[in-house]
């Protein structure tokens, strides 16, 4: 079991977890996952590192979208299961001798700030200063802005207008992408998509983090397979990152959607177990 320091609602449905394990930190380089079981019968939920401290606590933010997120939620002071770091690390971050003299724009969608944060954060204190496209459909939407905004500097964009732009990540982008030479968008898979599309035109090369698809984070489940290059590809070990521009992202959105229906009925037994079980 694992020892847990906060679990907290940060917005309408996401979450930040804290959670002791220092080892785990130890070997933590940005752009890793992990995989967190909330009881010893729970799903294996895999999720990006974002942040951790001196005492050893490792922080992930998750949004309450299925049943064992929402299992999660409902956790108090301990966890079963903590595993990682799995995963490749960040290219960037892992080579950043090689970036020490590029521009770079990360560009966020959604809870995508939570992945993008360790590494801008890493790389800065590499001396690689990058810039935060960060979009969101709402304000109410955007995360952790007090600590993305005392990293770099940063341009936000939601779809109803309540907050920085009005329109989409990829309106900010198209106004500033002859200024970068690398681009790094983590989103939703359909995000990700239209990001590589306009990237691709302006020739930018571009990094995409495949971690939406996974499921069960260890090679077995198949669930996170995408074409890469015309050849497949696991996202939770032979990823999660991947050049953007050669993802077929139509055949990652199909298999998305594959088991929408069984997840809508799974959440609903959740919740009316939760429901019995407060009622008691």
């Amino acid at each position: 079991m694992y020892k847990v320091i906060l679990n907290e609602k940060i917005s309408d449905n996401s979450y930040l977890i804290g959670i002791k394990d220092e080892l785990l930190i130890k070997n933590f380089i940005p752009g890793q996952f992990c995989i967190i079981m909330a009881n010893e019968k729970s799903e294996r939920i895999p999720l990006t590192i974002y942040d951790y401290d001196n005492n050893g606590i490792v922080y992930l933010i998750y949004q309450v979208i299925g049943a064992s997120t929402l299992e999660l939620s409902m956790v108090k002071d301990e966890i079963y299961s903590l595993s990682g770091p799995l995963g490749k690390p960040s290219e960037i971050c892992l080579n950043y001798h090689d970036y020490l003299d590029k521009k770079i724009i990360y560009v966020a969608g959604g809870v995508g700030i939570a992945p993008i944060y360790p590494q801008v954060k890493y790389l800065k204190s590499k001396g690689i200063a990058c810039d935060i496209i960060y979009g969101a459909r709402n304000k109410d939407l955007l995360l952790i802005k007090d600590k993305i905004e005392a990293l770099t500097n940063v341009t936000y964009a939601t779809d109803d207008g309540s907050f920085g732009l009005h329109g989409n990540v990829c309106d900010a982008l198209s106004k500033v992408i002859k200024n970068y030479d690398y681009c790094v968008a983590i989103g939703p898979v359909i995000m990700m998509k239209f990001v590589c599309q306009l990237t691709k035109k302006h020739h930018l090369k571009t990094i995409v983090s495949m971690n939406p698809i996974m499921v069960d984070g260890s090679g077995m489940c198949g669930a996170c397979r995408c074409i890469v290059d015309g050849k497949m590809k696991f996202a939770c070990t032979e990823g999660p990152e991947f050049d953007g521009h050669q993802v077929d992202f139509d055949s990652a959105l199909k298999r998305l959607n594959i088991y929408k229906e069984e997840e809508k009925e799974k959440l609903i037994i959740q919740k009316k177990k939760l429901e019995e079980s407060n009622g008691r």
